[in-house]
């Protein structure tokens, strides 16, 4: 499952690597949201959430399903800014239409629910109606958040900004100063090799879940739902970040920008949901489960797995070929045998790599 961008016929210049503070306080947010998502920063996020004072820590509650499940399209830049307060300025001139719908997708949930040729809920009170009841079917926090969005959304916004404008005063730029140069550091890299050697180099140092298609048209993104958007007239933009690891997040829906907020480099390269599903799909079947038991204790050949559990060679060769393709097994040939051993960093990761799949 995918999330495809078409950019057939994009110049590389509509191209951009770019940092974004209020794409990084919004994965912060979210990391005060989430905690159990990144258990790396679950220091840094006890001691935020204990220096709050009460009433912004309030605030972010009230406003929590700006951030914590998906992000609101406003709140990722198409087009950064060296500054949190020029890019809440960016914000403050999106159009009320525009803000509250991307408001209630995450309030409410997915935004199949909200489609871009649907009636607008400030204007049209079936779709006001169908929000709210969406609202009310989330939580009494999400129907109280979605009835004054929709009464008042220039006030809804105001406080909005005000929030995360506090949030910059009490922790978030003292975070940003640190967080900036890695980012500057990852940038250069990045924008070095989209001129030196292309967008497929620059693709793939993003993250191994992002890949150019081989007719260079369309950049994809392994997410855990198949999803289209184009880039065409309006290009593409990526942002890395520090604190949005594991997490790989996209602006798709019609009428916003292609853009891709991607964690900057750390400790092992993400695992393809596919990889994932196929070693799930391979440990699923008790024969194999079995074999697996046995070749933990040490290499076995395909003959003495075969006596092991009274099946025939040909029978064992299968399973083990399924094992193979999944990358839980190694053969080294000695003479006329081949000796299987289990591959157990890649069983051990497996845990590790399906959450990481689904979180992405």
């Amino acid at each position: 499952m995918t999330l495809r961008i078409d950019i057939s016929g994009l110049p590389s210049e509509r191209v951009r690597f770019a940092a974004s503070p209020l794409a990084e306080l919004t994965a912060m947010l979210h990391v005060l949201a989430e905690p159990g998502h990144h258990p790396q920063l679950a220091g840094w996020a006890g001691d935020v959430w204990a220096g709050l004072r009460p009433e912004l820590a309030e605030r972010l509650r009230e406003a929590e399903f700006l951030w914590r499940s998906s992000q609101a399209d406003f709140l990722i830049p198409a087009r950064p800014r060296p500054t949190l307060a020029e890019e809440l300025d960016d914000v403050d001139r999106i159009d009320d239409a525009a803000y509250v719908t991307a408001a209630l997708v995450t309030t409410c949930g997915s935004n199949h629910r909200f489609p871009s040729a649907a009636p607008s809920p400030l204007t049209d009170a079936s779709a006001r109606e169908r929000a709210l009841d969406l609202a009310q079917a989330r939580g009494a926090r999400q129907e109280a958040f979605a009835e004054r969005l929709l009464a008042d959304p220039a006030a809804v916004r105001a406080r909005l900004r005000h929030t995360l404008e506090q949030c910059a005063e009490a922790f978030f730029d003292a975070a940003w100063t640190g967080v900036a140069v890695r980012l500057a550091a990852d940038l250069r890299l990045k924008n070095d090799l989209l001129k030196r050697q292309g967008m497929g180099a620059a693709l793939a140092s993003v993250s191994g879940a992002v890949t150019l298609a081989p007719d260079g048209d369309c950049i994809i993104v392994d997410k855990l739902q198949d999803k289209a958007t184009s880039a065409r007239g309006t290009g593409v933009t990526f942002i890395p970040s520090v604190f949005g690891r594991p997490h790989l997040v996209a602006v798709h829906a019609a009428g916003w920008q292609p853009v891709v907020q991607y964690p900057v480099a750390g400790p092992g390269e993400p695992v393809s949901l596919e990889t994932v599903t196929l070693r799930l799909e391979a440990l699923a079947h008790p024969v194999r489960l079995r074999l697996l038991r046995t070749l933990a204790r040490g290499p076995h050949t395909t003959g003495e797995l075969a006596h092991v559990w009274e099946l025939s060679p040909p029978e064992v060769s299968r399973h083990l070929a399924v094992l193979r393709r999944a990358g839980l097994l190694t053969g080294r040939r000695h003479g006329r045998y081949v000796r299987y051993t289990l591959d157990l960093p890649g069983l051990t990761a497996l845990g590790s790599d399906l959450l990481a799949a689904v979180l992405r």
